[in-house]
């Protein structure tokens, strides 16, 4: 997918008028962040042919300095040749990695492990960092915020895989041979993504990957 140049600068101008505003100017100066914010709201619902007020609500709700949104996710193998996934009710079945944005007040690998519960039933031990992403890199869809994925190594210590969970419709372990022809969330994981992670199955001490 190839990113649409006007869309990120949009986006960029977005932010740096947030980040304007966040070091409380002056009153001709916040005027002026204000109507930069106002057009690029306008611009970006052009854009996606939707309403301002909706644009406005997908946005997130932050104030102060904008920096990336985190999205964290467990990467569980069983043994060198499987690797643990899971269906995103959110987005219409579709298989992905267990996890989820980073929560306020808990550890990278504390959100992993509480995301793997959470959408599995399974009790997991976050190991190690594997990857930090930087999402515009990747062949994801184009979304209104700048993310950074961090992909986390766990491993199984109890626990049992449910059928489904209030976010999961489905959990299970998928050949690596059988992920090309999975139908994937490409907007929280892609076929790339997992093709760079698969070797740490056999080799865990493989260094971190980071854009």
């Amino acid at each position: 997918m190839s990113p649409n140049p006007w869309l990120a600068a949009v986006k960029r101008i977005l932010a740096l008028s947030q980040t304007g505003l966040a070091f409380q100017p002056g009153d001709y100066d916040r005027e002026r962040y204000e109507e930069i914010r106002r057009i690029c709201l306008d611009l970006l619902a052009d854009m996606s042919h939707a309403p301002v007020e909706q644009i406005i609500e997908l946005l997130p709700h932050e104030v102060g300095y904008v920096t990336p949104k985190v999205d964290i996710r467990a990467v569980i193998f069983r043994g060198t040749d499987e690797i643990l996934m899971v269906r995103e009710k959110m987005d219409h079945d579709r298989w992905t990695l267990p996890g989820g944005w980073a929560d306020v007040g808990y550890t990278p690998l504390e959100v992993a492990v509480k995301e793997t519960f959470e959408e599995t039933g399974l009790n997991v031990e976050a190991v190690r960092l594997l990857a930090v992403f930087d999402k515009r890199k990747h062949d994801h869809p184009e979304e209104p915020w700048y993310v950074y994925k961090f992909f986390i190594l766990c491993r199984v210590t109890g626990g049992e895989i449910l059928a489904h969970t209030t976010e999961t419709s489905g959990i299970g372990w998928v050949k690596f041979e059988e992920l090309p022809a999975l139908d994937l969330s490409v907007n929280r994981v892609t076929y790339s993504q997992l093709s760079r992670l698969l070797p740490f199955a056999a080799d865990a001490t493989l260094p971190v990957l980071c854009d």
